[in-house]
């Protein structure tokens, strides 16, 4: 029983963690810029659940100060996926203006990588593949959308998460 009210309260901590930073990103950092990549093998995606926030998404996270987009998101893939990322592909350049935000996301596509254990931890509650025919429910809307176009084919892109 107690156990179970630190593990609750583990989480509402880190869900204010999490809205605090928004807001400090919102006042203090009016221009983002992310990365998120496509993990794909065998027809199958590799998505992730925060522990922050519901839902399926791509990999990925911020660039950090004095890294380049590439670095940022080989970073993101070994930190949220446990992938060592060998081949990149640009696939397009979002804009996100939800929020009182102007987020700028690259995305990359992989189908070269190496993937090692994937362990639960503060920010990554579990990691999985999805055949992209079968996506699972509670898939967030941005990365529905950047699946969909994965599907369907054509060049780069380059519009609104």
């Amino acid at each position: 029983m107690m156990q179970r009210a630190w593990l609750e309260g583990g989480k509402l901590l880190r869900r204010l963690a999490w809205e605090g930073e928004r807001l400090r990103w919102r006042l203090f950092h009016p221009i983002t810029l992310g990365a998120r990549i496509i993990l794909l093998r065998d027809d199958q995606v590799l998505l992730v659940e925060h522990t922050y926030r519901p839902g399926w998404y791509l990999p990925g996270g911020g660039v950090d100060k004095g890294e380049s987009l590439e670095e940022c998101i080989l970073r993101e893939a070994e930190e949220e996926a446990a992938a060592t990322v060998r081949d990149l592909e640009l696939f397009g350049l979002y804009s996100n203006f939800s929020e009182a935000k102007s987020d700028h996301v690259a995305l990359f596509v992989s189908r070269d990588f190496d993937l090692h254990p994937i362990e639960a931890n503060n920010e990554i509650k579990r990691a999985e593949w999805f055949a992209l025919e079968a996506l699972p429910e509670g898939l967030s809307p941005g990365t529905a959308r950047r699946l969909a176009e994965l599907q369907a084919g054509g060049p780069p892109r380059a519009g609104r998460w």
